[in-house]
């Protein structure tokens, strides 16, 4: 499979892990690690990790992203970078023993109109080569239009390419508009776009089968440590698994994302995938992305539920 990713916002992500975060304190790191990150870019290393072909449409600009373009490298994905004056951002993560995580998430460069023009020029040209799926993921940096998701999946829309947009806020409200074949938001997310809190099964439902009568194709929401609801064509499927104590969470949406793409069958084994990835990652420290071995150990704890009990509250789910 072939896939092509955007991320107009990639970072060089930065981890620490702590045994217990005290504000105002001087520590001493347990481990810590440093990866290309950005929705986009999390996906897309995912992939590359499973033999996919992948490539990574980014801005880079200073010494972080020489660096994140060197990260990149070793992992088989291809990035193709857009060269702006700005300087790549630098997320930071503190993971602790329990697996609490705390990140500070930098706005990013501002980005230019010239800068816009070049990113999106690239990523039409990509579009040309007709990859199985394009992936327009995360935020959005300062000067970036609200609505560039959207732009990415009608200019994939006209080359044929299947899309699948992961992003939150104004820049989601936008891309539903524009009607991508997957969108990804978690239920805080979802809650969010509609302007309603979601407390049960139904209300998840609900919600996204709104986002298809706009036009979306399916709609995958991560539910955190209760699983992920599958609302698509073929009706509602829920994944999920016993609740885990995870290393990290950074990243682990992109994974679930990448498992969904990856994924072959009926929804309900594309989900189990998806969460499998999903779970697997969480268990690695950083934003690691998992591999085989650790996808296949993770699957094995999944359970699939087609239309679950609509009255169930999400939070029970895992039980």
């Amino acid at each position: 499979m072939n896939v092509l990713t955007v991320t107009p916002n990639p970072s060089v992500d930065h981890t620490v892990e702590l045994a217990v975060l005290t504000r105002g304190e001087v520590h001493r790191a347990l481990a810590g690690s440093v990866e290309a990150g950005g929705k986009g870019v999390n996906v897309a290393r995912a992939l590359a990790r499973h033999g996919h072909t992948t490539t990574a449409v980014l801005p880079s600009g200073g010494v972080d992203g020489d660096r994140l373009e060197a990260l990149l490298a070793p992992q088989r994905v291809r990035a193709l970078t857009v060269p702006i004056a700005g300087t790549i951002r630098t997320n930071t993560t503190v993971v602790e023993a329990d697996g609490t995580t705390t990140k500070l998430n930098e706005p990013g460069p501002e980005l230019t109109v010239a800068d816009v023009d070049a990113l999106q020029r690239s990523v039409c040209d990509e579009l040309e080569a007709a990859p199985d799926w394009f992936v327009s993921s995360g935020s959005l940096p300062p000067g970036a239009p609200v609505d560039l998701h959207a732009r990415f999946v009608v200019a994939a829309r006209r080359a044929g390419v299947r899309s699948a947009v992961d992003t939150s806020g104004a820049a989601l409200a936008a891309a539903v508009d524009a009607a991508p074949d997957v969108l990804k938001p978690n239920e805080d997310e979802l809650a969010e776009l509609l302007g309603r809190e979601l407390h049960t099964v139904g209300d998840v439902v609900t919600a996204a089968g709104e986002l298809r009568g706009r036009g979306v194709g399916e709609v995958l929401v991560s539910l955190g440590g209760a699983g992920a609801l599958l609302v698509g064509p073929d009706g509602v499927v829920w994944a999920g698994g016993e609740p885990l104590v995870p290393l990290s969470t950074v990243g682990a949406g992109d994974c679930t994302l990448a498992g969904f793409l990856h994924a072959c069958g009926t929804p309900a084994q594309r989900l189990a995938t998806a969460v499998a990835w999903g779970r697997a990652a969480v268990l690695l420290p950083g934003s690691s992305v998992p591999g085989d071995p650790e996808t296949t150990r993770a699957a094995t704890a999944v359970r699939t539920l087609t239309d679950p009990d609509p009255d169930t509250l999400v939070k029970d789910l895992q039980r």
